[in-house]
């Protein structure tokens, strides 16, 4: 029961932060965007908060508030949660998405992804794999852990897969998806990223 209401409670809450929009007028927002470029990028100092810069991570315009757009605050949080949590690993994510032949925009595919662990929370799918992992309810960081997962197995699927260019996108995504679905049916299932960067 405290699992089954749990979800439910963590469905409320993620939507929640899907729907508030990114504001350049809140500090806290401000602050997570900068701390992603820190995490990313440690040695490099941003010019200015509005510059073509953003694009080395991965983002489209010279102002990354516009990205957010679909998924809102979520998008965000997962993508510094990814970064702070496991550093190593998502600066090699990067490196692997501005590689010139098989690169991907990291924080845009980010933010699809987040989309993507969204809509699996949203059809019930990701009940196995919380009931397997977590003891009681689920809670936010929990999500963000699944999306940890996502992140880095996306990563290693798009570079296993070479896609002869990023405009064949939405066919990777969806094969990705559908394994990520089929794994769900597995009784034992268990997305954890195993990996620590401690």
């Amino acid at each position: 029961m405290l699992q089954i209401t749990g979800y439910r409670s963590l469905y409320v809450s993620v939507e929640d932060l899907r729907k508030e929009p990114f504001s350049s007028e809140n500090p806290e927002h401000e602050a997570m965007l900068l701390k992603l470029w820190n995490l990313l990028m440690p040695s490099v100092k941003l010019e200015s908060r509005v510059t073509k810069q953003w694009g080395d991570i991965g983002f489209q315009g010279d102002d990354p508030k516009t990205d957010f757009r679909g998924m809102g605050l979520l998008g965000l949080i997962n993508l510094v949660f990814f970064s702070e949590n496991y550093t190593k690993e998502a600066r090699q994510a990067l490196s692997h998405a501005n590689h010139p032949k098989l690169g991907y925009s990291y924080a845009i595919v980010g933010i699809n992804l987040t989309e993507m662990a969204y809509s699996l929370l949203k059809s019930g799918a990701l009940k196995p794999h919380f009931y397997n992992t977590v003891q009681g309810p689920p809670e936010l960081r929990h999500f963000h852990q699944l999306y940890c997962f996502l992140a880095y197995e996306f990563d290693k699927f798009w570079v296993a897969e070479e896609p002869e260019s990023i405009m064949h996108f939405n066919q990777y995504r969806e094969k990705f998806h559908d394994s990520v679905k089929a794994h769900l049916q597995e009784p034992d299932v268990d997305l954890t990223l195993a990996v620590s960067s401690h």
